[in-house]
């Protein structure tokens, strides 16, 4: 979904961006954000069958998980900087990203499916 700059006021900005790596809070699963949405995008029954409900009115990530296929959506409150600055394994990495350097990936013109990002 694109939106406006317009649309966007009022939006936290996002404090990772396509590139960073991450850890979750809850699952310490490591990963690279490859898209973010100013908000939850999600459906609502998506939203509900989730363990938990972080706030939708936040920056929320595509994040590609290490030594797996898997992709999560997770929020930014769920997320911290991982300290590592080792690559990860996934499947799709050189699909969405050009380059791995001082712990970042850089991310190419491959658009994320559904999203600007």
């Amino acid at each position: 979904m694109i939106m406006l700059k317009s649309e966007l006021s009022g939006y936290k900005l996002p404090k990772f961006a396509p590139g960073d790596l991450v850890r979750h809070l809850r699952y310490h699963y490591r990963g690279v954000v490859v898209a973010h949405d100013p908000k939850c995008m999600a459906g609502e029954a998506w939203y509900q069958s989730n363990q938990t409900q972080p706030d939708k009115d936040q920056p929320w990530y595509h994040v590609l998980v290490h030594e797996s296929e898997s992709i999560t959506y997770p929020a930014e409150s769920s997320l911290e900087p991982e300290e590592s600055d080792e690559p990860i394994a996934h499947p799709l990495l050189n699909r969405f990203f050009s380059g791995f350097e001082e712990g970042r990936y850089h991310r190419n013109d491959v658009p994320w499916p559904n999203t600007n990002s």
